[in-house]
């Protein structure tokens, strides 16, 4: 994995490199190994790279001559598909001269032009320049981040928005709608923008294609909705291969691979997979779980988490034979990281949930440099409440979001809390809602499912994977999401609701499609989210840290109503998605008092 950024002008000489090297220092964390700039009249192209396949030969900027044409990619990804395409590419004439997936998917967009985005499995974000045109994809999920903006006739892109924000005409501005945004909807966001009025960005599925005279931009790919003909039989066995094909895709590195195993389904099928694969090599699979200081004595069950990971995890270890490491995160690094986590994310995120990770991922680099994570098969096998609690669904907002006026109201600016916010975002809710593809003849299970599955992967899963992608790069880890993988989600999207639910079990499909691979005791487990501190002394700590932010002034002096801050946090368990309760309200305050104060924000 990497970081890519750069300027392009087709209508003008660019003089960019200062700009460009400022750009891609903000961003050296993503690519600890090797940095370097490409230049010449019309763009200027910064990459830093985090080796991880062909060490010695996948420098970048990568640049090959064909035909009459000089070719030069900038390129954040790895591509599962590489070998099929290296030997198609093959035997259309190309010759390779590295082993890496960056000249692959050069040589793709040489040979396969624009269409080139359809043709790689992976997760990515590139762009290629060959003089004349600049051409610019992202995958299919938004694993990888893309961020544009359009400066007259000047197209300036980067990995991440710190880095945007390093160019002089780019200015840390958030309008009505961004505030609407953080204060309704995040740490879920719009896609296709920021909430800085001039970056945009490239959505999942989208590429974009700029030359001397025009800018386009288009889907690529997008999820179908197409009738289901097969048995039962033949999903669980469809689902069962393309699951394990997926994980044993991402096994493939030059470096030290782990698998983040919580004792929970999805983490536990990975590891499964990737230790069969291992043992058939004669090799050991490397796992880590993640805990808090203080957990055990303070752990209380919920709906949401009814049981806590810790010995589960143990327990998949031993089953699968792998070489387990427990990491422990102390209260003070959880509470001390939130305002790093600010500025990799940069934005307020989901509070401790990040700076946990951050914390871990910077343990696991000790070691490791790829981990493999169960992300996104709740979003796509149907493991959410409101995938079977229509109530939930239909409820006129975001049903993730338990409280959605909840945080606005703690502030005093009328603008602030303005019923126009909540009827925004309530706007694109249903927009989303209406856009969902179904078939005429879908059954009322059917049609909820298509809806929300498709809802979750389009906001509450991006939501998780820019927290992956940036917590874990921000400590030079490459995680990779097997789940994510868009054959998984175009084959379970059409499978009937009852299939997927059977026995009224949440994501029956999956279980169903790994026996034999896990035990029962972790095979049909109650799903558990990831695990978040239960230690009373970490709210102690986060409201103290509040309470020193605003006897200095700021954001928050200005702007929060304390009152109403005290008020909501006796006894509200949890206002976003499964985990964020009081704690991580308080430990959000405080991210935003930060980045306000960190990015300079302007409200305009």
């Amino acid at each position: 994995m990497c970081s890519i950024c750069g300027i392009v002008n087709f209508k003008e000489k660019v003089d960019a490199r200062a700009t460009v090297e400022k750009m891609n220092a903000t961003m050296k964390h993503r690519g600890p190994d090797d940095s370097d700039i490409f230049e010449d009249a019309h763009a200027c192209l910064g990459h830093n790279r985090l080796s991880v396949v062909d060490i010695k030969n996948g420098h970048q900027p990568m640049r090959v001559a064909y035909g009459n044409k000089i070719y030069t990619i900038v390129y954040n990804g790895e591509i599962y598909n590489c070998e099929e395409l290296r030997h198609e590419l093959s035997a259309l004439g190309i010759e390779f001269k590295t082993s890496c997936d960056t000249e692959v998917v050069l040589y793709a967009y040489i040979i396969y032009g624009e269409d080139c985005a359809s043709y790689l499995n992976g997760i990515f974000a590139f762009s290629v320049y060959d003089g004349e045109r600049l051409f610019c994809a992202r995958d299919r999920f938004g694993v990888k981040p893309f961020y544009y903006a359009l400066l007259g006739d000047e197209l300036v892109f980067a990995s991440e928005i710190k880095a945007m924000l390093a160019h002089r005409k780019t200015r840390p501005c958030v309008s009505k709608e961004g505030l609407w945004e953080l204060l309704y909807l995040s740490p879920n966001f719009v896609s296709g923008k920021s909430v800085f009025k001039d970056i945009l960005e490239l959505e999942g599925g989208e590429c974009l294609t700029l030359d001397a005279r025009s800018f386009k931009k288009r889907k690529y790919w997008e999820i179908e909705a197409r009738p289901y003909y097969r048995d039962r039989a033949f999903a669980i066995e469809k689902a069962s291969y393309l699951v394990s094909d997926a994980i044993k895709r991402q096994l493939v590195s030059d470096v030290p691979l782990c698998v983040l195993l919580s004792g929970g389904l999805d983490s536990s099928v990975v590891s499964a997979i990737a230790s069969e694969e291992y043992k058939s090599e004669g090799r050991v699979l490397d796992t880590y779980s993640f805990e808090y200081e203080g957990n055990k004595g303070s752990f209380e069950k919920s709906l949401f988490q009814p049981q806590s990971d810790d010995d589960f995890a143990i327990f998949a270890s031993n089953y699968m034979g792998t070489n387990h490491t427990v990491l422990t995160a102390p209260t003070s690094e959880v509470a001390g990281l939130l305002e790093d986590a600010v500025c990799y994310r940069d934005l307020p995120g989901q509070a401790d949930i990040d700076s946990s990770l951050l914390y871990f991922c910077r343990e696991i680099k000790k070691r490791h440099t790829v981990g493999l994570s169960g992300e996104c098969s709740d979003e796509i096998f149907g493991g959410y409440p409101w995938f079977y609690r229509p109530e939930m669904l239909f409820s006129d907002f975001f049903p993730w979001i338990h409280a959605p006026k909840m945080r606005a109201s703690l502030f005093k600016d009328k603008a602030m809390r303005s019923e126009a916010g909540y009827d925004y975002i309530k706007g694109i809710y249903r927009d989303t809602l209406s856009s969902c593809p179904t078939l005429s003849d879908d059954s009322d299970s059917m049609r909820i499912s298509r809806i929300a599955s498709y809802l979750s992967v389009k906001f509450f899963m991006i939501s998780l994977l820019q927290r992956k992608d940036r917590m874990s790069m921000a400590s030079g880890v490459e995680i990779r999401v097997p789940f994510a993988d868009h054959r998984i989600f175009e084959f379970v999207f059409n499978v009937p609701w009852e299939i997927k639910f059977e026995n009224q079990v949440e994501k029956a499909l999956l279980r169903n499609s790994m026996v034999g691979h896990l035990p029962d005791e972790i095979l049909w487990r109650k799903k558990s989210p990831y695990p978040k501190t239960h230690n009373p002394k970490y709210l102690e700590a986060v409201l103290s840290m509040l309470k020193q932010r605003m006897a200095h002034g700021g954001f928050l002096r200005e702007f929060l109503d304390e009152d109403s801050l005290f008020d909501t946090i006796n006894g509200r368990k949890t206002w976003f998605g499964q985990l964020m309760g009081d704690a991580q309200l308080v430990a959000w305050l405080i991210q935003l008092d930060y980045w306000v104060e960190k990015y300079n924000i302007n409200f305009i």
